[in-house]
């Protein structure tokens, strides 16, 4: 289940970001903070949440919105930034999956 970011929240939830630019992509991999360093596991499937590949900075939710917004190619795990992504309209709900309970959706434009 995703919970509801209101609006005001988004200056105060926090995510990790990890961002690359790679010719013209930009290929953003974003997770909600409490996430990191966490793996999850729900049968074939598993998910590393490592800072080498997330990121050890931490930003508010609304800056990372505005990355993703940017971004080419993405990775997003969590259900703060992940349902903000589905409210700003950056990926449509029936892109997700989840594994052990934890959402995840993987973007290319």
């Amino acid at each position: 289940m995703l919970i509801n970011v209101k609006t005001k929240d988004k200056t105060q939830a926090e995510i990790y970001i990890k961002e690359w630019k790679i010719g013209m992509e930009l290929i953003v991999a974003i997770c909600d903070s409490e996430l990191i360093g966490k793996k999850f596991n729900e049968g074939k499937l598993t998910i590393d949440i490592k800072g080498s590949f997330y990121g050890n900075t931490k930003v508010s939710l609304e800056y990372g919105l505005e990355r993703l917004k940017k971004a080419t190619i993405a990775n997003i795990v969590g259900e703060k930034i992940v349902n903000a992504a589905i409210s700003e309209g950056l990926i449509p709900r029936d892109s997700i999956i989840f594994i052990d309970g934890i959402p995840h959706a993987q973007v290319i434009r």
